[in-house]
Formats: C-alpha cells, sequence, structure tokens
C-alpha cells in the first residue's frame, strides 16, 4: 500500500507518497491522487492510503519549513528512470539549500557532459519527488527562474526560503 500525508505549507498542501518508509512521491498539490498516478502502474497496484502521519518524510518536512534546510536529505527516495536519469537525479539530491545551479552545471556534476543540459532539464521535469529531489535548485544559464511543474511562484518561495529571504507566496 503507498501511504499519502498532506503536509501544509505557506505555499501550499505538500503531498507526500511513501512505500515501506522510502517516499515514491511527493508534490504540491491538496489531492495526493495527482501525484498517484505519476508513479508506475505497478506502484499503483498496491492502492493508496491517506495517513494521519508519514513519520520521518512528515517530520523532515516540518523541520524544513521551520528552517532546517538539511532535513530533506536524510529521507530515503526512490523513483524510476534510466541510469542517467538516477545520475541526475542524486546529483540534484547534492546540490545544497541557498545554492543554485544551470542545467549544464547539474549535468556535469552527474559526470554527463555539459552538452548534456538538456537530459538535466528532462531530469527535473520528470521529478516525482520535490522538494526532496530539489529541482528547483537548478535555473536556466540566461537568467531568470525557468519553469516548475508546481509553478514559479513556488520555486521562487522554496529559493527566498532557502537563501534566508523570506517572502509571501503569492
Amino acid at each position: 500500500m503507498i501511504a499519502a500525508q498532506l503536509v501544509p505549507t505557506p505555499v501550499g498542501p505538500l503531498s507526500l507518497l511513501s512505500r515501506e518508509g522510502v517516499l515514491v512521491a511527493a508534490g504540491f498539490t491538496a489531492d495526493p491522487t495527482e501525484m498517484f498516478v505519476r508513479l508506475t502502474p505497478a506502484l499503483q497496484s498496491e492502492g493508496l492510503e491517506v495517513v494521519d502521519d508519514l513519520g520521518p518524510a512528515a517530520s523532515a518536512t516540518r523541520a524544513y519549513l521551520a528552517g532546517d534546510l538539511d532535513a530533506l536529505d536524510e529521507i530515503p527516495v526512490s523513483q524510476p528512470g534510466s541510469p542517467t536519469r538516477k545520475r541526475l537525479h542524486q546529483a540534484l539530491r547534492e546540490v545544497k539549500a541557498g545554492t543554485t545551479v544551470s542545467y549544464a552545471e547539474l549535468a556535469e556534476r552527474a559526470g554527463l557532459p555539459r552538452t548534456a543540459a538538456r537530459a538535466a532539464g528532462s531530469a527535473c521535469a520528470q521529478n516525482l519527488i520535490a522538494p526532496f529531489v530539489p529541482c528547483h535548485r537548478v535555473l536556466p544559464s540566461g537568467g531568470g527562474y525557468g519553469g516548475y511543474y508546481y509553478g514559479v511562484p513556488v520555486k521562487e518561495w522554496l529559493i527566498a526560503h532557502e537563501s534566508g529571504q523570506m517572502m509571501n507566496a503569492g
């Protein structure tokens, strides 16, 4: 069974989905089924149950929101993908809170050529476990915030939160 919990955040509810203590999806939505339908058919076949407390993942989220910016790093995650995508997701987890990288830099950190920036962008777009796999920390080299699956205002808030420049969600 996939267990889900909603955790309130300043930018809206964060749905956490976990299987046997490993986070398989997380996203800024009030409806956990929006994340559930993005899982593999094998995981979907296990069913979804909303619970009151997922334990460590929910505690880490609350700690992160309270200012412990490294709290999410300790939570185990698992998501599907090619070996290249898995390398990119692992490199994303190593980008420290309060810092950002470009797509080309992310590719380089994953041991791929800088020309793999497009693959890095795809890995971010397909990331199922935000903000635990922090694709919000990747910015276009040309400036601005670029896109974000949950909307640019959420990305802006996450970056501001991590840099100590709190701002109101809007």
